[in-house]
């Protein structure tokens, strides 16, 4: 395998990176001109990074792989890319690679609510500014599981209906969730973000927004719950929600 092995690219040696998975989401009409992200989104492929490269002339898929090689060895060896799709029309090819939004670096929902709290309970257990403001050290939060499933309603539904606000689709506050999920504590916050492929992404979004931020450090709350959900149609693909809580 091509990427199996280090390679002279570009003057350098490259290092081992993962085979690129055949997939036919990916691949485009050798013809195609449009917008590449909007393409492989219509056939539910959400993709971070996207390139296509165009070869003519050749008439097999080792002169093919020849031309890539010599061509654009750095594409083909680029760890960023997990994806690939290939389009051959008598001596014309289009390669596309592609990064998916959502791909195997993202966490189980039990693993990631694992690490929500470890972050969360790391971040507090230090002063910090959040903007301007600064917050002492709080103590550590406890698991809620309660405001857990209020998350992953929210997550769920934003996830679905293809949308990112604090209010939900039925214009439900973040306490109205958790009280509909049987939540009876006295204060509510919450937290989305979009887009972050693993949890560890989602906690830096939130502690570099001083609102989020602020919610992370509130000395008030004493419980947290947290869940992400994925709609690949979705304009963001992962979609997380954590609620705090003091009973």
């Amino acid at each position: 395998d091509f990427r199996g092995q280090p390679q002279r690219c570009e003057a350098r040696t490259t290092n081992i990176s993962r085979a690129l998975a055949l997939n036919s989401s990916v691949a485009l009409p050798i013809g195609f001109s449009g917008n590449l992200r909007d393409a492989l989104k219509a056939s539910g492929y959400q993709a971070v990074i996207v390139r296509t490269l165009r070869l003519a002339g050749a008439q097999s898929a080792d002169a093919a792989f020849e031309m890539l090689r010599s061509r654009y060895c750095g594409a083909l060896l680029d760890p960023q890319y997990a994806d690939i799709g290939i389009t051959r029309q008598g001596g014309d090819w289009r390669v596309v690679l592609a990064k998916p939004l959502i791909d195997e670096s993202l966490e189980d929902a039990r693993s990631a609510g694992r690490a929500l709290l470890a972050q969360v309970n790391a971040a507090r257990a230090k002063p910090r500014m959040c903007g301007k403001r600064p917050f002492p050290s709080a103590r550590p939060l406890s698991w809620n599981t309660t405001l857990e499933t209020a998350a992953q309603e929210h997550s769920q539904s934003m996830a679905s209906e293809n949308y990112f606000t604090h209010r939900g689709f039925d214009n439900d506050s973040p306490a109205d969730r958790a009280r509909a999920a049987g939540y009876g504590g006295r204060q509510i916050g919450e937290n989305i973000a979009a887009g972050q492929s693993t949890a560890s992404k989602a906690m830096a979004s939130w502690l570099a927004s001083p609102g989020h931020c602020a919610n992370l450090m509130n000395p008030m709350f004493t419980e947290v719950g947290a869940a992400y959900a994925t709609a690949t149609n979705a304009d963001y693909g992962v979609y997380w929600t954590m609620l705090f809580g003091a009973p």
